[in-house]
């Protein structure tokens, strides 16, 4: 799923530096940027976010006693430019601390630790299908067909299209279940059946197995 993402931070360098990075990881969407703590407080009164990137050290109230007044509080990463401050953001379970200045690599590293705790609770999802909303399990997928601006879910039985990208189903799902195994097709490993050359059985369905993704597809269900 994709995670809800807010920026608070007093310093416009650090602001476009979390920016630029959070644009580059296809999971993450950015729907605000807070210059301070106590407008992120208006801000959290209407809104709900997954994930906060935020400043320790900032004027009128700290990181660390902002993140401590909220009553639900959403996941957090600290980022500072003092290194004195790492313990007390580790004392409110901060999911990683990020010291400025931080390259892509760490900040990527960082936010992997979200993904992997969303991954974990994923076991349905809201598909729009036919001017209906129907809930599907993760289990009652076989694989995803995409269809250009259109993707198609086969389920045992039955099928669904929906408007959406197959990159962005892709990222709306735990990676460590569904594999893209061509340009045009992802597939749950634990429905897969047997491998046959180049082609993919699941459920009597032949899925081709692209040359760029049968290493890794391989590599991903021998593990």
């Amino acid at each position: 799923m994709s995670i809800q993402c807010l920026i608070i931070d007093d310093e416009p360098s650090s602001q476009n530096v979390l920016k630029l990075f959070i644009h580059k990881i296809d999971y993450l969407d950015l729907l605000h940027v807070c210059n301070n703590a106590l407008e992120a407080l208006e801000y959290l009164k209407n809104h709900s976010v997954d994930l906060l990137f935020l400043d320790i050290n900032m004027p009128q109230l700290s990181g660390v006693s902002f993140y401590k007044s909220l009553k639900n509080p959403p996941k957090v990463i600290f980022t500072t430019a003092y290194s004195d401050y790492a313990l007390e953001g580790f004392e409110v379970e901060a999911t990683d601390y990020l010291l400025k200045p931080f390259s892509f690599e760490r900040f990527v590293k960082a936010v992997s630790k979200i993904k992997d705790l969303n991954d974990a609770k994923v076991d349905s999802i809201i598909i729009k299908s036919d001017k209906k909303l129907h809930q599907i399990k993760i289990d009652e997928i076989y694989f995803i067909e995409g269809l250009g601006d259109y993707i198609k879910i086969h389920l045992k039985n039955n099928f669904l299209i929906t408007y959406k990208s197959l990159k962005k189903m892709k990222n709306s799902l735990p990676k460590s279940i569904f594999i893209q195994v061509h340009k045009s097709f992802i597939i749950n490993k634990n429905k897969l059946d047997y491998i046959e050359g180049n082609l993919a059985i699941v459920n009597a369905n032949k899925i081709p197995l692209g040359q760029k993704y049968k290493k890794e597809f391989l590599e991903n269900f021998n593990t």
